[in-house]
């Protein structure tokens, strides 16, 4: 909030009889009030709000500020809505800021409506906010105030981000259930070791004689995790903050994002998601208008794989010097031959976005296959696994009892 500036709630009465309500940011409630007669509403209520002491808004670090892609979706498509139906864009922006629930969301959406009352394009509003609206979004709105289809541009938005977030929810389920369980397996070995293990090593020394090798492997184990569980939580815990400063670090993606799609079980499911998600947002670009070579620059950024990303450039590079489109991604494996066979045709009948938006629903489809797949493989797999190490540690802990009765005689 700029200095002087205080933020006032106001209620205004559409040309529908309704009460729309909204906050602006002003010195005073007599230009929160020209404010709203600019723009042809009149006021009915105008209330300054109290930003501090017991009134400010509870912040969650890391929480309060996320807008998620299903909140952006939302926003898309009530917009589209609105402005289809003939709500001007700044009726469309203060309604959706009233009524979106999350707070960040209708904080930025509340600076757009000020900058595009002020006479900003409203592209270049959501542009000063990149770390809510990702570039897809503002160059896409861009294109559509251009070309006189912003209602239609928002469409194409809201259907995107609804696609991403179906798909972000698949990948989500294929990891959640090995990444818990193996949770639950640390933990159980761990807890064995700490508090059990303990137990039956006391009775061991008590009795005498010697151990077998895998009783005796445990006790080790056992007591070197005495000593190392506080050093192993404190190091976990500093690789854990580390890892969520540094994990979008180029050179720490230069390394893993091209591992991601090389591992034995979800490297196959982590290369038909990018695909998937490269060939969805180059077409949707194209289709809204945005210029070919701006699209490729952007689409390497959303892909979320550097290795896809290398590609657009090399596509890129490819295109401005008069070359096809298609040609240069033959020369990159992630691709399979049928998208770049698929995009060829695209290019020489000109419908290419068409045929983007063909292969990213195929790939949206073998996305979720793989990932019922994965879910049928992984479920029993990961059973054994706990099973035997957990059943493997009581094992070598009750081996001695075979040879009790001869060390108590």
């Amino acid at each position: 909030m700029a200095e002087g500036t205080k933020t006032f709630e106001y209620a205004v009465r559409d040309r529908e009889g309704k009460i729309v309500k909204g906050r602006l940011e002003a010195t005073d409630q007599a230009a929160v009030a020209n404010k709203l007669k600019s723009i042809g509403v009149a006021p009915v209520s105008i209330q300054e709000v109290a930003t501090g002491g017991l009134n400010a808004e509870l912040k969650i670090p890391g929480m309060s500020d996320r807008v998620k892609m299903k909140d952006l979706a939302i926003m898309a498509r009530q917009m589209a809505t609105m402005i289809d139906s003939g709500l001007s864009l700044l009726r469309a922006l203060s309604i959706v800021a009233e009524q979106t629930e999350n707070k960040a969301l209708a904080r930025r959406l509340a600076q757009v409506r000020n900058d595009v009352e002020q006479g900003v394009a409203f592209s270049v509003g959501l542009g000063k906010h990149p770390d809510v609206f990702p570039p897809l979004m503002i160059n896409m709105v861009k294109a559509g105030e251009v070309g006189g289809f912003l209602d239609q541009v928002l469409i194409s938005v809201a259907d995107n981000f609804e696609s991403e977030v179906k798909l972000r929810g698949q990948i989500k389920s294929a990891m959640t259930y090995p990444v818990v369980v193996f949770i639950i397996a640390i933990l159980a070995t761990v807890g064995m070791l700490l508090f059990i293990v303990p137990v039956f090593q006391e009775m061991f020394e008590n009795l005498g004689g010697k151990l077998p090798a895998p009783t005796q492997f445990l006790v080790t184990m056992s007591n070197v995790m005495k000593v190392a569980i506080l050093p192993l939580l404190a190091a976990f815990g500093v690789f854990t903050w580390w890892w969520s400063k540094h994990k979008n670090d180029r050179a720490i993606r230069e390394r893993l994002d091209p591992l991601k799609l090389k591992i034995p079980v979800f490297g196959k499911l982590f290369q038909k998601v990018a695909v998937a998600r490269f060939t969805r947002n180059f077409g949707t670009m194209l289709r809204s208008g945005v210029p070919i070579l701006q699209a490729l620059d952007i689409i390497g950024e959303t892909s979320g794989n550097l290795v896809l990303e290398k590609a657009a450039h090399s596509v890129q590079e490819s295109v401005r010097s008069g070359q096809s489109l298609s040609g240069p991604l033959s020369l990159h494996p992630v691709f399979p031959p049928m998208v770049v066979q698929m995009m060829a045709v695209g290019e020489d009948t000109g419908a290419l976005d068409t045929m983007l938006e063909k292969v990213a629903q195929f790939y949206d489809q073998e996305v979720e296959a793989t990932t019922a797949q994965l879910t049928s493989l992984i479920e029993p797999l990961m059973i054994v696994v706990i099973g035997g190490v957990v059943g493997g540690m009581i094992i070598a802990l009750y081996l001695p009892i075979f040879s009790m009765f001869e060390l108590v005689q």
